[in-house]
């Protein structure tokens, strides 16, 4: 797959909307271009983190691709910023740092993903079209110790539900299949071709369960999960 088909859109769909963040002009400008040729639509782009929440606020890209060291403000915090006023909002941070702090960090603040800057064009324009989908990106190396992350952050004790608190809303067997494999680190692709079915319907059963859960995005939905031992199910 090359970098100019990788984001091409269906008949009769929109470009994916597309904002980055970076405070080297250089980087954030090929990075952008980049973006533009593969067929999304950079939609904005800015070099500080007070510049990128009141930009992503204007603009409402689909997927933020953002860098963590910025001045004014953090990533971390532009990204728990955005992602709090608009869960819908998907963030991609492009980051030259492999540090697990920083990963773990960046995945708690509300990103989807996480990609070092070593990347290819061509991983980058596959990362942001996945990312759109909703499915977690991470290079590789790094999606097990968000994992492990994920369980540890399940192994802490839970507050017990009061009597006059609702019961738990009840699963359909299918959003339940769905959430074990979302628990056991699966993207919404794997998952797919796993059970049989479209994309698609796996994003419409994750959305049906992060609504009846209240939850608001995939960290949530799979601590949730691993809470629930469903991880080894």
């Amino acid at each position: 797959m090359t970098a100019g088909t990788a984001a091409e859109p269906r008949a009769g769909e929109n470009p994916i909307r597309v904002m980055v963040v970076d405070d080297h002009p250089m980087w954030r400008d090929a990075v952008a271009r980049d973006l533009a040729a593969a067929g999304f639509d950079v939609v904005a782009t800015a070099g500080d983190g007070e510049q990128a929440v009141r930009r992503a606020l204007a603009a409402a890209p689909d997927v933020m691709v953002l860098d963590l060291n910025l001045p004014a403000k953090p990533g971390v915090q532009v990204c728990k910023e955005l992602v709090g006023a608009d869960p819908s909002l998907r963030v991609l941070v492009l980051s030259a740092s492999g540090e697990h702090a920083d990963v773990l960090e960046a995945v708690k603040s509300g990103a989807t993903g996480y990609l070092l800057k070593s990347a290819s064009a061509e991983e980058l324009t596959d990362a942001v079209r996945r990312t759109a989908a909703g499915d977690p990106v991470f290079t590789p190396g790094l999606a097990g110790l968000v994992l492990g992350e994920y369980r540890r952050l399940a192994s802490e004790p839970v507050p017990a539900a009061g009597a006059d608190e609702p019961r738990a809303p009840q699963l359909t067997d299918r959003e339940t299949e769905v959430l074990r494999l979302v628990a056991k680190g699966l993207s919404y692709k794997q998952i797919a071709e796993r059970l049989v079915i479209s994309h698609r319907t796996v994003q419409n059963h994750v959305q049906n369960t992060l609504g009846k859960l209240q939850l608001h995005n995939r960290v949530e939905l799979v601590r949730y999960a691993i809470e629930r031992g469903l991880d080894d199910a």
